[in-house]
């Protein structure tokens, strides 16, 4: 048993589990808004932002989509324009592009006008385009109607990541991953490592992405909630002069996912997808991934069969362009008709870390929760990237708050 003992000194002030973009900028930002702390950051993989931080489409949200009010909506705009700041700074690759929003059927149009009147309420410059201005923007895309989102850029992620580590001043420490924890509201925390090493904090911050709710639980807080992992399945474009930008479906409000949409990176490669499928690992980059007791702890939630039950129609769609690329290049084709089924070559998966309260509800928003000593961030799907700036914020100014009152 680990045990925070009297009279043995702490080894930091604050103890960051997980080295993905939202650990690193807490790390960067309680060391910004406090010098002198001092910070440990444990992270169980070899480096930095190796996995949802790392696998994403490396797109800057400019925040359209979300609620007027909620954490992504502010922290989105707020970390949009924040994140092509830090870039510029720092020299890390990033281009502000703009995207297109298309609607190919009738049906989608009231949603396409929603997120016009939506774009204007958080602050989001929109221009409405007609079926024959698409062109101007991208000449190989068909739709009803669009709207154009400048805002929207992309930018390496991983770079900010690792810009991040080292401008925190933080101990990282990678090959760390958190075995048993033990915490005592009187003294601290004290964290097992699968180095053997023990660290002792005086408070613990909770960035474990796919494994947030266990390491919650691990500290003795009850979450509420599971992570359901669901992968993203990527295609890489084999013809990138047909898209010059960033295209977009119209969402379904319905589900947090935004639909297979075509990314410009910023190495010149366009990138299709994601498809979202559940995943039958929490790092379950492809089928053959499977860990029985992952899969076992997803059945065993009760919200896990209530989303079933409610979107298995939704999901069947998407398991199907999981299994047919066929199926997926017909998707693809609904705002690329050039396409074809040959362009489209197989690139690396993603999972997202999606939190599920007990009702089968998806949580739709940032959930940051607190224990005694501990804050939790346990639902940071996307835009977290792009928002990671003013989240880091508001996890170090708890994280702070907390050191002060102990």
């Amino acid at each position: 048993m680990v045990q925070v003992r009297a009279g043995i000194a702490y080894d930091c002030d604050v103890l960051v589990v997980g080295g993905g973009i939202v650990g690193l900028s807490t790390a960067y930002a309680i060391t910004r808004a406090a010098p002198g702390t001092r910070v440990t950051v444990l992270e169980k993989e070899a480096g930095a932002a190796r996995h949802q931080t790392g696998r994403n489409s490396g797109v800057i949200h400019s925040g359209i989509y979300y609620r007027p009010g909620s954490l992504k909506a502010r922290y989105a705009v707020e970390g949009a324009a924040e994140m092509v700041k830090f870039c510029a700074e720092y020299g890390i690759a990033h281009a502000v592009t703009g995207k297109l929003i298309v609607a190919t059927e009738r049906a989608e149009l009231p949603r396409l006008h929603a997120l016009v009147q939506r774009g204007r309420e958080n602050g989001i410059p929109v221009r409405e385009l007609g079926a024959a201005q698409i062109g101007e923007y991208e000449p190989e895309v068909r739709g009803l109607a669009a709207i154009h989102v400048g805002t929207t850029g992309v930018c390496d992620f991983v770079g900010v990541a690792r810009q991040l580590a080292a401008a925190s001043g933080a101990d990282i420490r990678y090959g760390a991953r958190v075995v048993r924890v033990d915490r005592r509201p009187e003294r601290g925390v004290a964290v097992l490592t699968s180095r053997g090493d023990v660290v002792r904090a005086r408070v613990l911050v909770n960035c474990a992405g796919l494994y947030c709710d266990e390491l919650a639980r691990l500290t003795g807080d009850e979450p509420g909630m599971r992570i359901v992992p669901f992968r993203g399945e990527y295609y890489e474009l084999a013809r990138p002069e047909l898209v010059r930008g960033l295209v977009y479906p119209v969402p379904d409000p319905a589900f947090p996912f935004l639909g297979v949409h075509l990314t410009r990176g910023i190495d010149g490669g366009v990138h299709i997808g994601p498809n979202a499928v559940p995943a039958l690992a929490r790092e379950g980059y492809g089928w053959g991934v499977v860990r029985p007791r992952e899969v076992a702890g997803t059945l065993a939630w009760p919200g896990s069969w209530t989303l079933a039950r409610r979107h298995w129609r939704y999901g069947g769609g998407e398991l199907r362009r999981s299994v047919s690329k066929k199926a997926f290049t017909k998707a693809v084709r609904r705002l690329l008709p050039a396409v074809a089924q040959d362009d489209l070559v197989p690139a690396a998966a993603g999972v997202r870390a999606q939190a599920v309260l007990r009702d089968g509800t998806l949580v739709d928003d940032f959930l940051i929760k607190e224990g005694p000593r501990a804050v939790h961030v346990l639902n940071a799907p996307s835009p977290a990237a792009t928002a990671s700036l003013p989240i880091g914020r508001e996890v170090a100014r708890r994280a702070l708050e907390m050191l002060g009152s102990v």
